[in-house]
């Protein structure tokens, strides 16, 4: 008897305000990745999310830059966090957990996550320089605020020990990347909770 199919987990939004212009696309199960607009670090660490949790991901981001990143960070973060919460419809066919922890060269980063449909998120740790190229690192905050408040997501990172800010920061978005990737994996025999709901 062949399995039933399940709808595909994907979702579509365009977010336009006074400050940026979010055009995007999200399938949770892959496709390509195409990432237009800046900052360039920023779509850099996007596409590295992206690569490691499996996603298809299509963004075009603009924004008032010559204000400052935050707006357009923040507005991306709330764009891909509504599009995961789209994409999985109900909360009941995922595995719901994920962990990760990755080293890139001296630095070591952690994620751990339960999609839950309760936002919560949590940065602990300092990066060694505030800046990378011209990107303001307590923007990574700001973003990871903005999805898990979207889409959702109890999320905690800690930034565990490292000396090069960039590769503290790829070591982080890569672990938040295999931790969604387990986290959102299909899984039959609906909602994973002792509750019966999230």
């Amino acid at each position: 008897m062949p399995k039933p199919q399940t709808p595909p987990r994907e979702a579509q939004l365009n977010r336009v305000t006074l400050e940026t212009t979010i055009e995007g696309r999200l399938n949770l199960d892959g496709g390509p990745i195409k990432l237009e607009g800046s900052p360039g670090f920023f779509l850099h660490m996007l596409n590295t999310l992206a690569v490691y949790a499996g996603w298809g991901l299509k963004l075009t981001v603009t924004g008032d830059r010559h204000v400052d990143d935050h707006h357009t960070v923040e507005d991306t973060g709330l764009v891909l966090g509504q599009m995961l919460s789209v994409s999985l419809g109900d909360f009941s066919g995922h595995r719901r957990f994920g962990h990760s922890l990755v080293p890139m060269d001296e630095s070591l980063a952690e994620a751990a996550l339960d999609i839950s449909n309760r936002p919560y998120f949590r940065l602990e740790g300092a990066w060694p320089q505030t800046v990378t190229g011209q990107f303001d690192l307590y923007l990574v905050e700001e973003f990871f605020r903005a999805l898990t408040q979207k889409a959702g997501w109890t999320l905690h990172v800690i930034l565990r020990h490292g000396r090069n800010s960039h590769h503290l920061c790829e070591a982080l978005f890569k672990a938040v990347g295999l931790a969604a990737r387990k986290a959102l994996a299909p899984r039959q025999g609906g909602v994973f909770s002792t509750k019966g709901v999230l």
